[in-house]
């Protein structure tokens, strides 16, 4: 029996050790903690759908967590552009004819709960060079006649002078001027004496007395977007073309909308940026310094992006002959490089076109610059402003298009001053020899492509060189 009761008891409690006694719970403390385990993600993953300039589209998996900054970086990687740091995200309301830059801390998840289902809303991913231009020239963007300091600040600002009043949480330069304004419920307009505080924006009942009796109070930003308006006077039958507007968050669409217009671009690019300064304050300014974090030589508000040691010490070199040597004269570099690049024209003489045939300079000359990103093949003039005016104008943005007028000749379009300009391109025939030239003749290209180069180098008879261009991206 007692041989048996061992057995039992044996049958019953397994003397067998356990290969992992640190899995096991304790009734005194539980070893399996969870400062022990992996932390269990609790990231959801969303789909959005992200459109290009050329009108394809992308579907993304990504969190519900991410930032228009981190979509901008995840489409740059998947297409592999160059990261010049102004990639943006848009939301364009396409009925209304509205848009705006998403800024690059925003939450993409939050911004679509805004969206109505009524409204034809979508998220675009192009380049915005004017994102934040004013941090590097704020003196453009803040004309004298729009904008008061506090009385015991100097008349006479820095740069970083106008931008600390901006970013400091205690006191803000005052904006003012008139804008149109449309009457609530109503198709007409009034010309109003607007004044922009921290406070929000008012507008005075009695010209342009700042009184605080005559102030009343038109909207504050906490609670809405600012948006541009895309589509001029077509739309709202506003009385000129710069035009934007407020939309609140959880609105029940565009019958919401607070809107107002500028008599001209400089005006409009004034109070916008104002408006983002007072909404975000250092948000803005820590957006803009991100990418340059952990560089040398980045001071708060003097940022001069460091070129990188490779191309400080790229040199002129001559390999012609036996042995290679350094070009010291910048006479003798310039020359050279010029006749390399002859040279290389030369050796594009013959080329193949999309059937694998060779075909002719001369012929070529017609056509190869369909192949480059700032070419815009029969688009109208209002598209080319429109297209600028996406990309940010800033000095230097442009592109070049078919001329509706003409159809033998091209069209520079060029950002300027807050002004759009456009430039005739003239083929000019000389002894057999075809040409293209925007002073008359008095310099002369063998294409266009040739032709942007030069001015990409030379101001020449533009106002400015050119630095940007814009493109119809695909995804």
């Amino acid at each position: 029996n007692r041989r048996k009761k061992k057995g039992g008891s044996i049958l019953e409690n397994p003397s067998i050790p356990n290969p992992f006694p640190e899995l096991c719970c304790s009734p005194f403390a539980s070893v399996l903690s969870a400062s022990l385990l992996p932390k269990a993600t609790s990231r959801k993953k969303q789909v959005i759908k992200v459109y290009s300039e050329d009108d394809t589209s992308r579907a993304l998996e990504v969190p519900s967590d991410i930032t228009a900054r981190d979509v901008c970086q995840l489409l740059i990687l998947k297409n592999h552009y160059v990261d010049d740091h102004s990639w943006t995200l848009f939301e364009q309301l396409t009925h209304a004819g509205l848009g705006r830059a998403i800024e690059d801390h925003e939450l993409v998840m939050e911004v679509q709960s805004n969206w109505v289902i009524e409204e034809e809303t979508k998220l675009c991913f192009r380049k915005n060079y004017a994102k934040y231009e004013f941090f590097k020239n704020p003196l453009s963007f803040f004309p004298d006649h729009m904008i008061s300091f506090p009385s015991e600040t100097s008349a006479a600002l820095s740069h970083s002078g106008i931008l600390q009043m901006f970013l400091s949480s205690s006191t803000y330069p005052e904006i003012h001027g008139y804008l149109h304004a449309k009457e609530q419920g109503k198709k007409s307009w009034k010309k109003l004496y607007f004044l922009l505080r921290r406070s929000g924006l008012y507008f005075s009942t009695k010209g342009t007395s700042k009184e605080p009796r005559h102030l009343q109070f038109f909207c504050e930003f906490s609670n809405s977007d600012m948006y541009m308006s895309l589509t001029g006077k077509k739309t709202s039958g506003a009385p000129t073309n710069y035009g934007f507007c407020f939309k609140p968050n959880k609105s029940g669409g565009t019958r919401d909308l607070k809107q107002l217009c500028a008599d001209d671009e400089q005006s409009r690019t004034c109070w916008m940026t104002a408006i983002r300064l007072l909404k975000y304050g250092m948000q803005l300014y820590q957006n803009y310094m991100q990418p340059y974090q952990g560089r040398s030589g980045c001071s708060p508000l003097n940022i001069t992006p460091m070129r990188s040691i490779s191309e400080n010490s790229l040199v002129a070199m001559d390999f012609s002959g036996h042995r290679s040597r350094i070009i010291e004269n910048p006479t003798e570099a310039l020359s050279v490089a010029v006749e390399e690049g002859l040279a290389w024209r030369r050796r594009g003489c013959l080329r193949l076109n999309s059937h694998g045939s060779p075909i002719a300079m001369s012929n070529m000359g017609m056509s190869i610059h369909r192949s480059q990103s700032w070419f815009h093949h029969k688009i109208s003039r209002e598209e080319a402003q429109r297209l600028i005016l996406q990309h940010g104008l800033v000095d230097g943005v442009f592109l070049v298009r078919d001329s509706q007028s003409n159809p033998k000749t091209f069209v520079l379009s060029l950002s300027h001053g807050l002004k759009i300009k456009h430039f005739q391109i003239v083929p000019l025939e000389d002894d057999g020899k075809l040409f293209y030239t925007l002073d008359d003749g008095h310099t002369r290209f063998t294409d266009l492509i040739q032709l942007v180069e030069f001015y990409q180098l030379n101001k020449g008879v533009l106002p400015c060189k050119l630095k940007h261009y814009c493109a119809r991206i695909a995804l």
